[in-house]
């Protein structure tokens, strides 16, 4: 399980932000014109303007972006084109023999940043709790369209397309037996990988149960787990799946906001689910970040996505997902026939049973419920998360 690069298709990736860009940033935020107070003392009319205002004033006063430079550059990163696209990606290599190696897909509106906490972790073990066979090589591209990838320029960058070249980007970095983790859009991806069965591929881990949301009317539905997650998707279908909606058919529209005001990017990337919402707002408020949730880490994702000016090329991989999925409507999927594994995060959007788990993948292995962390499972709790890795990846080592 060595890796190696090939020179002349795998160069070295150095972030330089000009100075200018980030005064830019300062006065794009200065200049905002604000809305009035929402008329509900919750999140039901959107983004709160008192949360809104304070991570403004975060980001001109309190943030550094050049620390979180500093981060990006202390690992090792590379940028390689495959299909078509450059693809930007984080290659962090065990000190320790043996080390099973992992590639990892982040989602929206997330990137490389809600992966970093865990590299560490993955890649030390036994400075973080854990064993030297704990050991991952650590892979983690970022999506096309996302950070510092490149756009795609032309249709088709579905999952399937994505899990396709990390499937070419392993190989070319010389991985011959190698495991995918994903949540988010980075578990449809993952799905798609376990489902393709690319050669070198020996299992799955999942923190979303995408192959779930599209067949609810087919699960089961008789334990409080299950009646409980089917009220958590009824609530996330009625009131929580604005952003999913409008990304997945007009994305274009929405990205003229999001190229032109940083308020706006972060208003609309913090208007996911809401749990993390909820966490973040208090981040921001309250001084009483959830785990790895504090602003400074918050309004890196952010600044990510402003400085590298790709609002709306993320947004428009919600709609290659629909375009694909009206394409494949009526055909069943290709069955997973690796190994699957699942954490269920009580924060998450969707918690999932274990029977869910188990309708929706015949070949699960490793199941289990955790206590804390939500949709952003790496991000807020990485060491949680680092353990979830160790356990549902042993027995494939």
């Amino acid at each position: 399980m060595s890796a190696t690069t090939e020179h002349v298709a795998v160069r070295p990736l150095h972030v330089d932000i000009p100075d200018e860009a980030l005064a830019e940033l300062r006065r794009r935020i200065s200049a905002t014109r604000w809305p009035s107070r929402e008329l509900v003392a919750d999140r039901s009319q959107g983004v709160q303007l008192a949360t809104t205002q304070e991570l403004a004033r975060y980001w001109t006063t309190d943030y550094d972006w050049r620390r979180c430079e500093a981060a990006l550059n202390a690992l090792p990163q590379f940028v390689t084109e495959i299909d078509g696209v450059d693809i930007h990606f984080i290659h962090v290599k065990s000190q320790h023999e043996n080390a099973m190696p992992l590639i990892m897909t982040h989602g929206w509106p997330g990137s490389v940043i809600e992966l970093l906490g865990v590299v560490g972790p993955l890649t030390d073990p036994t400075a973080h709790g854990g064993r030297t066979e704990d050991a991952f090589d650590l892979v983690l591209p970022s999506l096309p369209g996302y950070g510092f990838s490149g756009e795609p320029s032309e249709l088709g960058w579905d999952p399937g397309r994505v899990a396709a070249a990390w499937a070419e980007l392993m190989h070319r970095l010389g991985y011959t037996r190698y495991v995918a983790q994903g949540g988010d859009v980075g578990a449809s991806v993952t799905d798609a990988m376990g489902r393709q069965a690319p050669e070198g591929l020996v299992g799955i881990h999942l923190n979303l149960l995408v192959a779930a949301l599209g067949a609810l009317d087919r699960l089961p539905a008789e334990s409080e787990e299950e009646r409980a997650a089917l009220a958590a998707a009824a609530r996330f279908n009625t009131s929580g799946k604005g952003y999913f909606i409008e990304q997945a058919t007009r994305p274009e529209t929405i990205g003229y906001a999001l190229l032109d005001s940083p308020v706006a990017l972060a208003a609309w990337l913090l208007d996911h689910d809401t749990d993390s919402y909820e966490k973040i707002s208090r981040a921001f408020l309250g001084g009483q970040p959830a785990g790895h949730l504090t602003p400074d880490r918050i309004v890196d994702n952010i600044t990510l996505y402003w400085l590298t000016g790709t609002g709306a090329s993320a947004a428009r991989s919600y709609w290659e997902s629909g375009q694909a999925g009206a394409r494949a409507a009526g055909h069943a999927p290709p069955e997973v026939t690796v190994p699957v594994a699942f954490t269920t995060f009580p924060g998450e959007i969707i918690p999932a049973p274990r029977s869910w788990a188990e309708k929706a993948y015949p070949t699960l292995t490793y199941f289990n419920e955790v206590d804390r962390g939500g949709h952003f499972a790496a991000w807020e709790e990485p060491e949680l998360f680092a353990t979830e890795m160790r356990a549902a990846f042993q027995p494939l080592r």
